[in-house]
């Protein structure tokens, strides 16, 4: 509205429609929940009247998915409902969602508003800012017309008899438009501003897009570790078997060579094929654990634990499995601790403990080396803390200098089978 260009601009055309579309909204819904509340209130007594009662407490969300489009004239903004989707299908879950819904009741109190007080104020805005300085514009129309060219009435209440008047009445009239203009533009903001506080808050738009991001990283961890297992998978079935079965070949031939050129020749190329077929197995168990896949995240700390430079005790309370993007970043979790205790520690032992309470996966790894540790020293406790994090869980890293070094690590998170069901 502070734009020179504002009054050349279809902005108040575009705040008038705002504002006369809302008068019109507001009429109606007057109209229809008077009417279904009368009628419902009468037939309540035999019953009838309830599925009417019924729709007057649900009249806001249509009221409020039209406002919502009618927005768009004034706020270039999109606007977005906060209802969420029933966990089934069916109306009798449609129904239980929206009355449970806090959503629900705004937009029928915001209905309420509109039909009670906000639509008597875009009537008088319309009249005020563009009917009464239009009708003055006119007013030399109205002269050369209905008045024969004697006389013609200004807003029913002035009397004017000459041309001259009814011209400079006209200029008048174009200077009350541009003032009413910005009438118009300040009240539809207005408007526009109190419906989107009611029924269309930005930071609800906000939120739910910080919802949608926080579900879409988790898809994408899932997605990420699935890729991983079947990475896993074909290497272990496509590659590593070739590799094993060159290799037995590779040693067949060996045996049945005769010594000279050629018997060396064999063995260098078995040694060959053994060192690659240790490095490819390595490879497989740093991508995703056979042993984690197949027997959960105790097993597979075990495993890491015996494969430690430094002698680790394990132990882990859990009674079953538990998601396999929370059992992968606990993993890699533990073994990047572990690997860091092994380099920079200096550590003559190290311990890992957790244990499934309230909801919640907990791990420590603690060790007696020498301290010190700086997560941003890259130790890669900076990219675990990342993953952790789109799980919503929480790591934290104690190490004073001199020792001991303590991992904490906790994981929301519930049972998806126990040994019970996987005995069974």
């Amino acid at each position: 509205m502070s734009r020179p260009g504002f009054l050349l601009s279809p902005w108040p055309w575009r705040s008038a429609g705002y504002l006369l579309t809302g008068a019109v909204s507001g009429v109606v819904a007057f109209v229809g929940i008077v009417t279904s509340a009368a009628v419902g209130g009468v037939l309540a007594v035999a019953l009838v009247g309830l599925p009417l009662l019924l729709l007057t407490a649900l009249a806001g969300i249509p009221v409020a998915w039209v406002e919502r489009h009618r927005l768009r004239l004034v706020d270039l903004d999109p606007a977005s409902g906060r209802h969420r989707p029933p966990a089934v299908a069916g109306l009798r879950p449609w129904l239980a969602t929206r009355l449970r819904e806090q959503a629900t009741w705004r937009e029928l109190g915001y209905t309420l508003l509109l039909a009670g007080l906000l639509w008597p104020v875009d009537a008088l805005s319309v009249t005020v800012g563009l009917l009464v300085p239009l009708s003055v514009v006119a007013t030399p129309l109205l002269m050369a017309t209905a008045g024969d060219g004697r006389e013609a009435k200004v807003l029913k209440q002035w009397t004017v008899t000459t041309w001259p008047t009814a011209f400079a009445v006209a200029v008048l009239g174009l200077v009350l438009a541009a003032l009413g203009a910005y009438v118009l533009g300040a009240v539809a903001g207005a408007r526009a501003e109190l419906t989107r506080l009611l029924i269309a808050p930005r930071d609800g738009d906000l939120g739910a897009r910080v919802v949608e991001l926080a579900r879409s990283r988790l898809r994408l961890v899932d997605a990420f570790e699935a890729e991983r297992r079947r990475i896993e998978r074909d290497l272990h079935d496509g590659a590593q078997q070739r590799l094993v079965a060159l290799t037995m070949t590779l040693g067949l031939a060996r045996l049945d060579a005769p010594p000279g050129p050629l018997a060396d020749q064999l063995a260098k190329a078995h040694e060959e094929a053994g060192k690659a077929l240790a490095e490819l197995r390595d490879l497989i168990h740093g991508i995703h654990p056979k042993v984690l896949a197949d027997y959960g995240l105790e097993a597979a700390v075990a495993d890491a634990a015996d494969r430690s430079a430094v002698p680790v005790d394990v132990d882990l309370q859990l009674a079953g499995r538990l998601p396999q993007g929370v059992e992968a970043a606990a993993y890699f979790v533990v073994c990047e601790a572990l690997a860091n205790v092994a380099r920079h520690s200096g550590a003559r032992r190290a311990a890992v403990t957790g244990e499934h309470r309230e909801g919640r996966l907990f791990l420590q790894v603690r060790d007696d080396g020498r301290g010190g540790a700086d997560p941003a020293g890259g130790s890669g406790l900076t990219g675990l803390a990342d993953r952790v994090s789109v799980l919503d869980g929480r790591l934290s890293l104690s190490s004073p200098p001199g020792g001991p070094t303590l991992l904490r690590v906790e994981f929301p998170c519930e049972w998806t089978t126990d040994r019970t069901n996987r005995s069974g």
